[in-house]
C-alpha cells in the first residue's frame, strides 16, 4: 500500500527538518481535492482532479491510491468519468492515510 523507499527518499530529498512540511501540505492540498470527490457533484473536472492525486500520492509512496486514481483517470479521459467509482477512490485514500502514519515511526530509515 506505501512504498516506504519513496518516503525514504523523498525525507532524505528535502531534509529530515521539512518533511513534516510537506507531509502537511499534502494533506491539506490532497484533501481539498477529496473533500470534493466526496461531494459527488460536477465530475467535469474529474480526470485532472484524478491525476493531481495520482501524482500527489506517488510523490509520499501512497502506490495503492495512485493506482485507484490511475484507473478513474483513465476512465474520464476516455468519457466515462460518471462510472468511476469515487467511494472507492476516498476509501482508498483514508486507507492509505491510516497506513502511512500508522508505519511511519517504524519504516522512516533512521
Amino acid at each position: 500500500m506505501i512504498l516506504w523507499s519513496r518516503v525514504n527518499e523523498l525525507r532524505d530529498e528535502v531534509g529530515s527538518e521539512d518533511f513534516q512540511e510537506v507531509i502537511d501540505l499534502f494533506l491539506e492540498e490532497v484533501e481539498g481535492v477529496i473533500a470534493r470527490l466526496r461531494e459527488d457533484g460536477d465530475r467535469s473536472q474529474l480526470e485532472q482532479d484524478l491525476h493531481f492525486l495520482k501524482g500527489s500520492a506517488l510523490n509520499l509512496g501512497f502506490a495503492t491510491f495512485s493506482d485507484l486514481c490511475q484507473d478513474g483517470e483513465r476512465m474520464a479521459a476516455s468519457g466515462n468519468a460518471d462510472d468511476v467509482d469515487l467511494s472507492a477512490v476516498v476509501a482508498g485514500y483514508e486507507q492509505s492515510k491510516a497506513a502511512f502514519f500508522e508505519g511511519l515511526s517504524t519504516h522512516l530509515a533512521a
